[in-house]
């Protein structure tokens, strides 16, 4: 009997032991910046240019200027802004597997926004998701990547909200199912995963790259949609900016990886893409990326862009295995109908997109709308295509007015299938959307 005791004691152990190692993998990962090395430093004790704030042709301006370039490069915009609503005010819904959330409003109305917020409580929600009244927030709200912004920055911040016009948006409630909707739980969450540290510079790094870093990964928090996510849902370091799916988005790899990644970009074309949200021969950021584009980067100076490239050029390369090398426009062969077996798609395609993108994939109106090489039709999932086909391309309107309208009304699950498969057949590896899996993707807006 006492050797059945020891052993049932030993297997306990083992998995006891086991399931701690599991956690500690996750809780107690690399930093943002642990690639670069772990030869960090006090802000006050580097000795090259501060590589926070706004930048220096803002340096003479007034508290409100600054933040409103700080917020712009935080991107709070998008997300407390509803789709068609006032800006700030919230309401915007984000679609999860176990229930929608709705963002919150950020104005200074007093009742229903942050108008009652000192400094010590703001500080408190950016930099450790604690709301004014004590409860844990949600990491939608991207506070562990927020928390290396400087005291100085996230006040700038505050301070421009607080010129903005107050408006009375009650929240709307999220309709979380249990156990998510235990907002307590959050407050675990925060205690495992968000360091509560400020931004420390690399005392080895050009400032030029520091201030690429603190924008990347503070204020832009580029990780949030690029970097996967571990079990408990916080950002995997350890497959940093490798590409994850995000409110049915697919945002890819920024990584160095030449094939999968960003790697054979010139630092031009890359730069002209955050700039601009397009790059010759790469394709046009649509959805998240391109409201990223139009409500943030396109704000932002071309020496922090320069920046920000300058910090992604360093970022070591990982191989997505089920993402091929973009089919360069110069492969894609003439169009002869019939071929390919999807007449369905290129019937639809001939009638609704050939005007615009092209049979080769260079637009025969605008650059903007040219698509041959660009990543999402050489996506075997075919997700951003569907997307963009669904809901337009969520961008303002570019050339001569042009946008990318949405079809989601104009067709059935079953044709925006065919024309998704379609178009990444044609100018891709292929992919194999299902009218279910559109139908899903309905659901994500």
């Amino acid at each position: 009997m006492r050797t059945v005791w020891h052993i049932l004691l030993a297997a306990a152990a083992l998995v006891a032991v086991a399931v701690l190692g599991f956690v500690a993998w996750n809780v107690f990962g690399p930093g943002p910046t642990d690639f670069a090395g772990r030869d960090r430093i006090a802000l006050a004790d580097y000795k090259q240019a501060d590589p926070t704030g706004a930048p220096a042709n803002l340096k003479d301006a007034s508290l409100i200027e600054r933040g409103r370039y700080l917020i712009r490069a935080a991107d709070c915009e998008a997300c407390h802004t509803a789709i068609g609503g006032q800006p700030f005010a919230g309401g915007r819904g984000f679609v999860l597997p176990f229930g929608t959330m709705y963002s919150t409003n950020v104005t200074p109305d007093r009742e229903t926004g942050i108008g009652q917020y000192s400094d010590a409580e703001f500080l408190a929600a950016v930099h450790r998701g604690i709301r004014r009244d004590g409860a844990p927030l949600y990491p939608a709200m991207p506070f562990a990547s927020y928390t290396y912004l400087t005291d100085a920055d996230a006040l700038a911040i505050k301070a421009y909200l607080f010129s903005l016009e107050p408006i009375s948006a009650p929240a709307i409630p999220n309709t979380f199912a249990f156990p998510f909707n235990q907002r307590w739980a959050m407050g675990i969450w925060a205690m495992m995963f968000n360091a509560d540290r400020r931004f420390e510079p690399h005392a080895d790094r050009s400032a030029e790259w520091n201030r690429g870093a603190y924008l990347v990964e503070a204020l832009a928090h580029c990780g949030e949609c690029h970097t996967p996510r571990n079990l408990f849902q916080a950002l995997d370091e350890r497959r940093k900016f490798a590409g994850a799916v995000t409110g049915g988005w697919r945002a890819y790899n920024i990584t160095s990886d030449s094939t999968s990644g960003v790697g054979d970009w010139t630092d031009e074309a890359l730069a002209h893409y955050l700039a601009t949200g397009h790059a010759e021969g790469r394709g046009t950021a649509a959805g998240p990326m391109g409201e990223a584009v139009d409500l943030s980067l396109i704000h932002l100076t071309g020496e922090d862009i320069a920046a920000m490239v300058a910090y992604l050029r360093t970022v070591p390369p990982i191989a997505n295995p089920n993402l091929p090398a973009p089919r360069p426009p110069s492969a894609i062969a003439a169009h002869e109908p019939g071929q390919g077996g999807n007449a369905l798609g290129e019937q639809i395609y001939a009638e609704a997109c050939a005007s615009c993108h092209g049979w080769t994939g260079e637009s025969p109106i605008s650059g903007l709308a040219s698509i041959a090489g660009a990543r999402s039709v050489n996506d075997p999932s075919g997700v951003n295509v569907a997307q963009v086909i669904l809901f337009g391309g969520g961008r303002k309107p570019g050339e001569a007015g042009m946008a990318m309208p949405d079809f989601g009304d104009a067709y059935s699950n079953a044709e925006i299938a065919a024309v998704a498969n379609y178009t990444t057949g044609r100018f891709g590896a292929g992919s194999q959307l299902t009218p279910e899996n559109v139908a899903a993707l309905r659901l994500t807006r």
